[in-house]
């Protein structure tokens, strides 16, 4: 078994970053669409009713998308001959192709449905009674929050971040069409294992993809059984 190298480690580093961070800011996003798309769908006028639908057509493209598609539009958008992308340079700022940044914002779009499909079950199990009942003891939005919502929904929002965590350790295609393969910046695992086996250097190859393998197992392992003990409560 080779070592792994410099760059191999620094390509783990930065996928756990890439996760960690995707993980983040997919729970801030995911929480208030959820909530909104678990809402009570009866009395709802024609409007609401295809805008809710509409959205959550939306959440859930990524899932039947293929990858590279996605990366596609959003290397067009975020390019510099992109609409976001030729803004940010004329104000100065660089453009979000081939960044850290643009793969977070592509890794976040990516992984939305495996964040909000937990919660939003999750809500919709709860239902909206306790919530009411706390809003009329006099509990504010926060404390609702934190006091009855989090507490009873542990499971959804648990399952929210490892699938999207571990989700974001497998990416590929949306990466390497948007990042490229630039070293501590765009370049994580999976990455890294293309560059390896395009270089017919199997062993790296290999070594890297079985890391990757244990990793993705023990992290939904552990969660899945953390879900169930917690189900049993």
């Amino acid at each position: 078994m080779t070592a792994l190298t410099a760059a191999d480690w620094q390509a783990i580093q930065l996928t756990l970053t890439l996760a960690f961070y995707t993980m983040l800011l997919l729970l801030v996003i995911a929480t208030p669409l959820a909530w909104w798309l678990a809402g009570e769908r009866r009395g709802l006028s024609v409007f609401s009713y295809w805008l809710r639908t509409l959205v959550q057509t939306v959440v859930a493209l990524p899932l039947v998308l293929p990858p590279t598609v996605l990366g596609f539009y959003l290397l067009l958008f975020l390019g510099p001959q992109g609409v976001v992308g030729n803004t940010l340079q004329q104000l100065g700022l660089p453009h979000l192709a081939f960044s850290f940044s643009g793969i977070l914002l592509a890794s976040v779009l990516y992984s939305l449905p495996f964040a909000v499909q937990p919660l939003q079950q999750a809500f919709e199990q709860l239902g909206r009674q306790p919530v009411e009942i706390a809003a009329s003891l006099g509990a504010g939005p926060v404390d609702r929050f934190f006091t009855v919502i989090l507490p009873l929904c542990r499971g959804g929002f648990i399952v929210a971040a490892t699938l999207s965590f571990a989700h974001t350790l497998g990416e590929f295609g949306v990466i390497l069409m948007l990042g490229g393969s630039i070293p501590g910046q765009t370049k994580v695992l999976s990455i890294a294992i293309y560059d390896h086996a395009e270089a017919m250097n199997y062993a790296a190859a290999q070594q890297l993809s079985l890391l990757l393998l244990l990793f993705s197992f023990v992290v939904l392992f552990v969660v899945y059984g953390a879900r169930r003990k917690i189900g049993s409560l």
